[in-house]
């Protein structure tokens, strides 16, 4: 870092704060420096940081559950501001049935190897309850950050607002006029479908409105929607509430095979605003959370808390209506 130091002309704790990201270093000098690191191949010692830190620049990542839109979109977030950062992410990826059933044991051995390889810090992205009865014993001796719709505590959690999003898509539905509006709920042992529905009951509720809710899914797919369409009574609602975009799909597609299409017939709303449903016939008008955002927002956290031991406080990713095309006014009752 020295020969780095002169060749740039700056100090050697300069090129140490270029590599390390703990304080300033204007945008000319880093183009100075890193002119030098390329001049001189220079390469730093990782093993040699790691003795004068106790820092591993890494991180563990236990994603719980099926990958779908929302956990991968987490994880993208989640590698983008690692990279940022230059620390080297360790994904486990827990895979869990619809009954999500005997996973803590193994979800506490991924912890365990990751304390045994000696990871800064730690992300649980976790959709199920239960994470009490995980963390309830930690050491706090390597930071922790929980992405969950439920965490165990605010701080140090992160999370998108999927009450919030339950809510407004009911109340953009409710304010079209429609007044019969059926939700199709996501897989209820995921803390996400649960939430998006307490928030469409609670919006119902809210205009002494009754609910109805169809809950027959067993994951996010658009197998579900197609199935829940299927069952469907269809003059009993004039407009659905879908509890991701992947169930909205399966259930239009499902009406379309009935002859009855949105938005001439109902009115549907998803969540997620995943890249297809702008493209979906009709367009889907959708609740869009930014899971990529969450990502960005959880690592910053726990890099923070690595860096200088404050504690993280909570993040929430609020939904954004986005309308298209499936929603309409209603004309008839």
């Amino acid at each position: 870092m020295a020969d780095v130091g002169r060749l740039a002309n700056v100090s050697t704790q300069t090129v140490s704060r270029y590599f390390t990201g703990v304080g300033y270093v204007r945008a000319e000098t880093r183009e100075r420096i890193a002119a030098a690191i390329e001049e001189l191949g220079y390469v730093p010692n990782q093993s040699a940081r790691t003795l004068r830190t106790s820092r591993t620049n890494s991180v563990g990542v236990l994603a719980m559950g099926a990958l779908n839109y929302g956990s991968a979109s987490v994880l993208t977030g989640l590698g983008l501001a690692a990279r940022e950062a230059d620390v080297t992410l360790t994904i486990a990826q827990l895979d869990l049935d619809f009954e999500a059933k005997n996973w803590e044991a193994e979800a506490r051995q991924a912890l365990a190897h990751f304390k045994s390889v000696q990871v800064d810090g730690i992300v649980l992205s976790t959709p199920v309850p239960g994470i009490d009865r995980l963390l309830t014993d930690w050491d706090q001796s390597t930071p922790l950050i929980t992405v969950s719709e439920l965490p165990l505590t605010e701080e140090g959690s992160a999370g998108a607002h999927s009450h919030a999003a339950g809510w407004e898509a009911t109340h953009h539905l409710i304010a079209l006029g429609h007044r019969d509006i059926l939700h199709v709920a996501g897989p209820s042992t995921r803390n996400e479908a649960r939430e998006r529905e307490r928030g469409y009951r609670d919006a119902m509720q809210s205009a002494r409105l009754s609910p109805q809710v169809l809950d027959v899914a067993d994951d996010w797919s658009s197998i579900s929607g197609f199935r829940a369409g299927e069952l469907a009574v269809p003059a009993t609602f004039t407009a659905v509430f879908a509890s991701n975009d992947e169930i909205a799909l399966g259930f239009m597609s499902a009406m379309e095979k009935r002859g009855r299409r949105a938005p001439q017939d109902f009115s549907i709303v998803g969540v997620d605003d995943m890249p297809a449903a702008a493209y979906f016939s009709p367009p889907l008008t959708t609740m869009r959370l930014d899971f990529r955002a969450l990502g960005i927002a959880t690592f910053k956290m726990l890099h923070h808390q690595i860096l200088t031991g404050e504690p993280a406080q909570h993040f929430v990713v609020e939904p954004e209506l986005v309308i298209r095309e499936s929603t309409s006014r209603i004309t008839r009752h």
